[in-house]
């Protein structure tokens, strides 16, 4: 407080305020050496001692050195003119963005593609093997060049992944073809479900029990992997890697091909809906990744033969198209709608969640009760930290993941299988007794109970009950594509008129343009402006009462 007579105020204060100052000193500064003595900011910096005198080529040692350093700093240069390159583009575009920032100019202006999506839009579409023409007629060609056709069924869902189409196509083909099931994924199933499935499924055609490999690379990397396998004695025994089933397979195979006495190699055609497996089952039975494989769906777009052994060979088809008449759970899970983005992503997860119970979705994703799709979505992208700017939750990022988990080889959901299982009407006794007449069934048998013993299957409560919506149609004949319509022409709009008569669209009276010299195009009346005339009543005018005459009648009296 400054005191009367005074120039300045005095810098004096009570003892216990200045040892409470001092008191609060000491500590902030305790606390800033504590912190500091963490993070090891307080540790001295050892000095370089540099090169010693005696050392060998010390002379050329600090030249390397200096050349280093050198080019480091010449590295930062160049980064730095970079960022001030980028930063000077930036602010030009921020200009011209601001000259054109006119309302009427934004309105004019239409947002075209980028150059690259061009590209990739016309290669695309350029590209044949993209179309359901071409999919369909290399799916024929596999069945044709076939003398067994193995149909793979995702365990998950096998009623589900049967297409009764290409059953009964292989069925009328000529050369006596042989219809397998292969029961791919029983690691994500539960191992009664699966038992009883294949009591199922044995009832119509023989059955084999697989768990393909998942993580095979390329050749090179086998190699590579073998040879520090011998080194430290190390084996892979993950549950990616393993493979079950396939001696079962090839067994069966190779004793059908021994039985038939053909001359030539047994030809396996694998064929299935997209993500069944069909690529990974080739590369686990050659050992290496021989077919490109995948989570998206429909990589594979041709056939490809590979060689197994000696006697069997396998082809690999691409995935039968689903018909559009499926339910939309079946199509989410088995067409390729998403990748041809005919069907967005939170469709076909919206759809999915319907068919499932909320609790165990609840338990299986570690997310809290949700209202709708869109609210679980937000969970979820939350749990596994798919956030935009801002934290607001990324639902597609979300949706796409959660579709993988579905289709690819990671969550485990089973259907239940028919209590009392009967054959479809394409099927009698005797064609199933006819079909797996040449099988060693026995054989078939011990070997998967053999499989079934040796994977590991999930428990029944963590596992989600999905409810199957039956076998899937597939169409095998060639798809037309669907073209955009013709615009009508005048003609066409003028029947079309015609015949719409009665329902209340009508054309432009004739009686008008016959009443001007030159010819008008006639347009169509919507019906909400035909009911309006229609409501409307026209006053009829009497012409012949009317004088034309413009002369003025002076006999006429108006008083």
């Amino acid at each position: 407080m400054k005191r009367p007579g005074l120039k300045k105020a005095s810098k004096r204060v009570s003892c216990s305020k200045r040892y409470k100052i001092q008191k609060k000193v000491r500590e902030h500064n305790k606390k800033l050496r504590k912190d500091a003595k963490k993070k090891g900011v307080g540790k001295k910096v050892k000095k370089d001692i540099g090169v010693p005198n005696k050392a060998p080529f010390k002379e050329d040692i600090l030249r390397e050195a200096e050349q280093r350093r050198s080019k480091l700093e010449e590295e930062k240069e160049k980064k730095k003119l970079a960022k001030q390159q980028e930063r000077a583009q930036k602010r030009k575009k921020e200009n011209a963005a601001g000259r054109d920032a006119d309302p009427k100019a934004k309105k004019a202006r239409k947002e075209l593609p980028s150059q690259e999506d061009l590209v990739k839009q016309m290669v695309k579409q350029s590209d044949p093997r993209n179309s359901k023409k071409h999919l369909c007629s290399e799916l024929n060609k596999v069945i044709d060049a076939s003398d067994v056709i193995v149909e793979i069924l995702d365990a998950r869902d096998p009623l589900g992944c049967r297409c009764p189409q290409l059953e009964e196509a292989v069925l009328k083909r000529e050369g006596n073809k042989k219809l397998l099931f292969l029961l791919n994924k029983i690691d994500l199933v539960p191992k009664e479900n699966v038992e009883k499935w294949l009591q199922c499924l044995q009832l119509e055609f023989p059955a084999v029990a697989f768990k393909a490999s998942t993580q095979l690379q390329d050749k090179t990397v086998q190699e590579k992997k073998a040879r520090f396998a011998t080194l430290n004695g190390v084996v892979d025994q993950t549950k990616g890697v393993a493979c079950y089933g396939s001696s079962s397979l090839l067994q069966l195979l190779g004793d059908y091909a021994n039985a038939t006495g053909r001359e030539g190699s047994l030809k396996v055609g694998l064929v299935g809906f997209p993500n069944v497996g069909k690529s990974s089952l080739i590369n686990s039975l050659k050992g290496l990744r021989a077919c490109n494989a995948g989570v998206q769906r429909g990589i594979t777009r041709c056939f490809q033969d590979v060689h197994i052994s000696k006697n069997v060979k396998m082809i690999d088809s691409p995935g039968i198209v689903a018909a559009q008449s499926n339910p939309k759970a079946a199509m989410a899970l088995r067409s390729l709608q998403v990748e041809d983005k005919q069907e967005t992503v939170l469709e076909a997860v919206r759809t999915l969640l319907k068919q499932c119970n909320k609790q165990q979705v609840m338990l299986q994703y570690n997310v809290p009760d949700f209202r709708n799709s869109l609210e679980f979505l937000s969970f979820f992208a939350k749990k596994r930290g798919f956030l935009q700017k801002g934290g607001v939750p990324n639902t597609e990022l979300a949706a796409s993941t959660f579709l993988n988990d579905w289709t690819g080889a990671k969550l485990s959901y089973h259907c239940k299988a028919p209590e009392k299982p009967s054959l479809p009407p394409y099927l009698s006794e005797d064609i199933v007794r006819e079909l797996q007449n040449g099988w060693d069934l026995d054989k078939l048998r011990k070997g998967n109970e053999e499989t079934l013993r040796s994977v590991k299957f999930p428990n029944q409560a963590s596992s989600i009950v999905l409810l199957s919506k039956g076998p899937t149609a597939g169409v095998l004949s060639d798809v037309i594509e669907d073209k955009p319509a013709p615009e009508p022409t005048e003609e066409d709009m003028e029947g079309s008129c015609e015949n719409q008569e009665a329902g209340g669209v009508k054309e432009v009276s004739e009686e008008v343009t016959a009443e001007t010299d030159e010819p008008q195009i006639k347009t169509p009346v919507t019906n909400k402006q035909a009911k309006v005339r229609l409501q409307v009543p026209v006053p009829v005018i009497d012409l012949s009462s009317v004088h034309t005459d413009d002369t003025y009648d002076f006999n006429t009296d108006f008083k």
